[in-house]
């Protein structure tokens, strides 16, 4: 099948299986000629705020079908959608705004930014507007997601993959008219791309608004879902249900369930290769910028237990020193992925640079090392980043809204384990006035950040987190908090 644009893939599908679903959302279903239909109008109502070719558009809505709306009809108008978190505080939210200079913010009140359209969730196009086809339109980026950053303000990550997807294409092993479940949320880049992707070959796409462990089951039973995006954390929920709860599902249409964004502990892989076999199970690592990844299967993993897998054919990867030297097999260091492509073919960065060594090689920051026959294995997080949940935390992020506090000097938040999330944030505060009530800190922060970004715990010290420099010695700090827990 040869390669086709975004602004036209739902009719391509909505002329093969006009009737059959493709969007699932507690209870509600959308066919595809439903949904060729009323993204088509929503086109006509973006373009006529304003969207232009290769406009970002801001996407600010919750998991649900008006976010898959709002998306092909920004594609449909040749734009490129810059999903964010619906519940981000206006702060961070405007911090986004400034750097991506949207034509056009969903899910926000109009008038919200003077100089930007902006139209509220629930937004509903005139009804006189056309819902026929609009010109083949393809945008020069298909997506731009954001990050928090290591500065602890915010980046956008602009996909140099135009609008545009051959469905015929094998990818992350779902199948053309299959169904994908997606209980994760879709402002992050994992499960925006495989839902997506899944959409791009003319699945049916089961989304969620929140994770549920049991929910989960039952909508893999009752859809009879191939492939499921997941995180360690909701592995770890489904995992803690009664064995019978979980034996009381059938999950037999299950061809391949998907973690990744954060390390999964072997012991639990290990019961999810018992339970629904080793060929179901499959990881994924690489980042939002698309330089290259790593994928394994379960049936692999099992003889290189601890892996992350082998790079995919399109990328290569190698481990270095401080020196910039490649190291040998079973020798810890840097983790740098080069596209094969070559560098800056992916992505490209607002309000950041690469981390970049001669040769076109980037890092995402973490520490590994290969074994000989090319399997990767990650050690540890060579930055400051605290995935909580699968979710990605930049400390600078949290450490300006806790100094933004009256009478805080400096502060230093550190990822302290969690059995459920993985990790949770801890902050230590330098305020030589004393503490603060945890309630009236954490109702500071929430003006300031969502919630999942609030630490657990707070304590405070009158001495200084931060030395002459400005550095934190970060590791010192976990460190001790670990030995004295």
């Amino acid at each position: 099948m040869a390669i086709i644009s975004l602004s036209r893939i739902v009719a391509h599908w909505a002329a093969q299986q006009p009737s059959r679903t493709v969007l699932s959302h507690e209870g509600r279903d959308v066919s595809w000629a439903e949904f060729e239909a009323r993204t088509n109008r929503l086109a006509r109502a973006y373009q006529k705020l304003g969207v232009k070719q290769d406009d970002f558009v801001t996407i600010s809505l919750p998991n649900g079908i008006e976010f898959f709306e709002a998306c092909f009809a920004t594609w449909k108008a040749g734009a490129t959608p810059q999903p964010i978190s619906a519940r981000l505080p206006k702060l961070e939210r405007d911090q986004i705004v400034e750097i991506g200079a949207p034509s056009l913010v969903v899910g926000v009140p109009g008038g919200e930014y003077p100089q930007t359209a902006c139209v509220p969730q629930g937004f509903e196009p005139d009804t006189g507007l056309s819902d026929a086809p609009l010109p083949e339109v393809t945008a020069a980026s298909y997506k731009a997601m954001t990050s928090g950053g290591s500065t602890g303000r915010p980046k956008l990550i602009v996909s140099k993959q135009p609008a545009a997807a051959d469905p015929d294409v094998p990818m992350l092993e779902i199948p053309q008219q299959g169904c994908m479940l997606i209980p994760g949320p879709l402002y992050h880049n994992g499960p925006f791309l495989w839902a997506m992707t899944a959409l791009f070959k003319g699945c049916t796409i089961v989304v969620t608004t929140r994770f549920d462990a049991e929910e989960t089951l039952k909508l893999i039973e009752k859809h009879k879902a191939d492939v499921i995006y997941t995180v360690p954390t909701m592995m770890r929920r489904i995992w803690s249900l009664p064995e019978e709860v979980r034996a009381s599902y059938d999950l037999s249409s299950l061809k391949a369930l998907w973690h990744l964004a954060a390390p999964c502990p072997a012991w639990l892989k290990e019961c999810f290769i018992e339970w629904l076999g080793p060929e179901v199970v499959w990881e994924l690592y690489g980042g939002t910028e698309g330089q290259g990844s790593t994928t394994i299967q379960g049936t692999d993993w099992l003889k290189h237990k601890g892996s992350v897998g082998k790079p995919v054919e399109t990328c290569e990867m190698k481990i270095v020193d401080e020196d910039g030297k490649t190291l040998p097999p079973r020798e810890v260091g840097e983790v740098f992925i080069r596209p094969l492509a070559g560098a800056g073919t992916t992505y490209r960065y607002i309000g950041a640079d690469a981390k970049a060594i001669d040769g076109g090689w980037e890092s995402l920051g973490d520490l590994g090392w290969m074994d000989e026959d090319g399997f990767l294995y990650l050690s540890d997080r060579l930055s400051d980043m605290v995935i909580v949940g699968g979710a990605n935390i930049y400390p600078a992020e949290v450490e300006a809204a806790i100094e933004a506090y009256p009478g805080v000097r400096s502060s230093a938040v550190i990822g302290l384990p969690d059995e459920d999330m993985g990790a949770r944030l801890h902050a230590v505060i330098d305020r030589p006035e004393g503490p603060v009530d945890d309630a009236t800190m954490i109702a500071h922060l929430s003006e300031r950040l969502v919630r999942y970004k609030i630490p657990k715990s707070f304590e405070y010290s009158a001495e200084a987190v931060r030395d002459d420099a400005g550095k934190v010695r970060r590791k010192a700090l976990r460190e001790a908090r670990l030995a004295a827990s």
